[in-house]
């Protein structure tokens, strides 16, 4: 017989109702939460509970947990009925609340500096210059940033996926001093009323006692979409204590900046936009930033490809995310590997090496070598010494044959539309007009 969850979990509450009337509150909180277990167990494995039913369980889940939040932040658990008690338990709660919450949000804390330098970005310079702008230079010279000239609060870098947004926050946190916390949405919302806000609110405090700081929000849609009648309680509770935090009434945030990432800007809440100061899309990169990232990918191992041949395949790239590039190279560079698990011929070499075992290596060549030798990868006497012959360009054009592009055309419009109507092109800069008269010669002398 089939259990009958939903049913169970009224009894509970049920029970722990009488419990509370009879202020015996540790009791009741024990009975309340069985009784959210039950319910939360209907909703998941009840697959013919009707949608009506679904509903009424969630709202019974939300009104139980804020009972719970109740009896805890009034200190009933703690008090003995005495007034002094309750505020005394009342205030230990807070703390070892707080506690808890600082510690949630250790792991969000980078200890260790990412090795991401600005010059293993290929392209993206008006990103670039966007983020030294509010990050680098009032470190660096904080003496430029006073009165009404303040560094930017809130930074929104917005594009197709894998374009290299997060991989711009890395650089951030690697070429700044400032303390950076790296943070998604799973680091933030909770499961119990109250605790996702209380959160939010902690993450804020912990970056104001440790500036200069940064708090970068990866894949920030997921937490900060736009408001609307299907959002749940907890969900708008969290955006609004976001909105607030971000506003930064009555604190003073100078060295405090939010930095957020996402690749569907349009599901970000109106107010949470504005609160962006800097909206700056990442656009798919350019041929010569193509080139660059084949190169940068390639790193030190040993090719044979010009600079000729690499302007060839960022053409051929013409729609490629980074990230696709990246994997791209990946593929290529597995080719050589490939032909020596396929080569039936090994000819010997002697090279200069200080560890002797490493100065006869064995290379795979053609059958009509007359140095070769017949035996496969697994025959050579020691297949520690089998050099892979370099990556050459043909390896790429057979990394092309199954590499296909992750960014869609409708994505592509879509950006450029938010772009148009609220958004800012981070990757030029708009050159001024002759009009500007000697103005621009001041420009031109002040940049040289």
């Amino acid at each position: 017989m089939a259990i009958n969850f939903t049913q169970k979990g009224v009894d509970k509450v049920k029970e722990a109702a009488a419990k509370d009337n009879a202020q015996q509150y540790l009791e009741a909180v024990a009975l309340y939460k069985h009784a959210i277990e039950f319910f939360q167990a209907s909703l998941t494995y009840d697959k013919n509970l009707h949608a009506d039913m679904r509903k009424w369980l969630s709202m019974k889940i939300d009104e139980v947990q804020k009972r719970i939040a109740l009896l805890e932040e009034n200190g009933a658990l703690d008090s003995g009925g005495g007034t002094a008690q309750a505020t005394k338990g009342k205030k230990q709660k807070e703390e070892d609340e707080d506690a808890k919450f600082r510690g949630a949000l250790e792991s969000a804390i980078m200890g260790e500096r990412p090795d991401v330098k600005w010059s293993d970005i290929a392209g993206l310079e008006g990103a670039k210059d966007a983020l030294r702008e509010a990050v680098i230079l009032p470190m660096k010279v904080p003496q430029m940033f006073n009165d009404k000239r303040v560094p930017w609060k809130g930074i929104l870098m917005y594009g197709p996926p894998g374009t290299g947004k997060s991989y711009l926050a890395s650089a951030v946190a690697t070429e700044c001093a400032s303390t950076f916390f790296k943070i998604s949405s799973a680091d933030i919302m909770s499961k119990w009323v109250g605790e996702s806000e209380k959160l939010v609110r902690t993450l804020f405090k912990l970056a104001r006692e440790q500036k200069p700081s940064v708090i970068f929000i990866d894949e920030v849609d997921s937490l900060c979409s736009t408001r609307g009648s299907g959002d749940s309680e907890a969900g708008s509770r969290v955006k609004t204590e976001f909105l607030v935090q971000m506003q930064g009434v009555g604190h003073d945030d100078r060295g405090l900046l939010v930095l957020a990432a996402t690749n569907l800007p349009y599901q970000l809440d109106s107010a949470v936009r504005r609160r962006f100061e800097r909206r700056i899309e990442i656009p798919l990169p350019d041929a010569v930033a193509r080139a660059e990232m084949f190169r940068i990918h390639l790193g030190d191992t040993e090719h044979s490809i010009c600079q000729q041949q690499f302007a060839m395949l960022a053409d051929k790239a013409d729609g490629y995310s980074g990230s696709d590039i990246s994997v791209l190279v990946r593929n290529a560079l597995m080719e050589p590997i490939r032909t020596c698990q396929l080569a039936m011929h090994f000819r010997e070499i002697t090279v200069e090496d200080e560890d002797p075992e490493m100065r006869v290596r064995w290379l795979p060549c053609s059958p009509g070598d007359s140095r070769g030798k017949e035996m496969t990868l697994m025959e050579v006497p020691k297949p520690k010494c089998v050099v892979p012959p370099p990556v050459q360009y043909d390896d790429f054009v057979k990394a092309f044959v199954a590499a296909r592009p992750s960014v869609s055309k409708d994505d592509l419009l879509e950006v450029q539309r938010f772009t148009r109507e609220f958004g800012q092109q981070g990757s030029e800069q708009q050159e001024l007009p002759n009009s500007v008269g000697c103005q621009t010669d001041i420009s031109y002398a002040l940049r040289n």
